[in-house]
């Protein structure tokens, strides 16, 4: 997938499910609930065991587009890519691995906190910007940055649910990124999977609703 492809298909969709846990089966399973739900843009972080391994797993799927997440270095961004990652997330701004993205083809979403940060991403290439940690303010925030700014594809990922996402939305953010509020620590150790599959389809009704 292009990444005009896949900036279209999450103009779409509006979300992202994104899993952060310590067990590669687990990962594995939560994930596979997620796509059950309709999710069809997927992360996994890389501080999940055997991550690339599931990236190159889900890759192979149709309907479904990967990403890797909390990448910190090119060496990392190039084995995701290899692995079949179709975007490249990172908690930070680092020109170096903007550079790998733009050069293997895939998406760049460095992490921002400031107008400056999401300034600086943008001219560095990066089509998304990955708002974290959530400011204050909110979504009140993100529409007060478009203001001077509407250029900006702001993707905010901390704080989101289900039950906030038309506010997110509404106020301009080109998607969400959902977290704890897909994959609860407690729903995944307890292997929840019908209630993480529930909590994906109503994300995504909240999100497709949003004009």
């Amino acid at each position: 997938m292009t990444p005009d492809a896949l900036l279209s298909l999450l103009a779409t969709e509006r979300a992202s499910a994104i899993l952060r846990t310590d067990s590669k089966e687990g990962a594995r399973l939560a994930m596979d609930a997620a796509v059950r739900g309709g999710m069809r843009v997927v992360e996994f972080t890389l501080t999940v065991p055997g991550a690339f391994d599931l990236i190159e797993e889900f890759a192979q799927r149709d309907g479904v587009v990967v990403g890797a997440g909390t990448v910190l270095t090119c060496v990392q961004a190039n084995d995701a890519v290899d692995a079949g990652a179709r975007f490249l997330v990172s908690p930070v701004v680092d020109e170096a691995v903007i550079d790998v993205a733009h050069a293997r083809g895939v998406v760049a979403m460095p992490g921002v906190h400031t107008p400056t940060e999401l300034l600086r991403a943008h001219r560095a290439g990066a089509q998304l910007q990955k708002l974290f940690p959530a400011p204050a303010g909110g979504p009140a925030w993100v529409r007060s940055v478009l203001g001077p700014m509407p250029f900006l594809k702001i993707v905010p990922t901390n704080g989101t649910s289900a039950d906030n996402a038309r506010e997110w939305l509404d106020a301009g953010a080109f998607a969400c990124g959902f977290v704890t509020s897909l994959f609860p620590a407690d729903l995944v150790r307890a292997e929840a999977w019908a209630d993480i599959e529930a909590r994906a389809r109503s994300i995504l009704a909240a999100t497709r609703r949003v004009a």
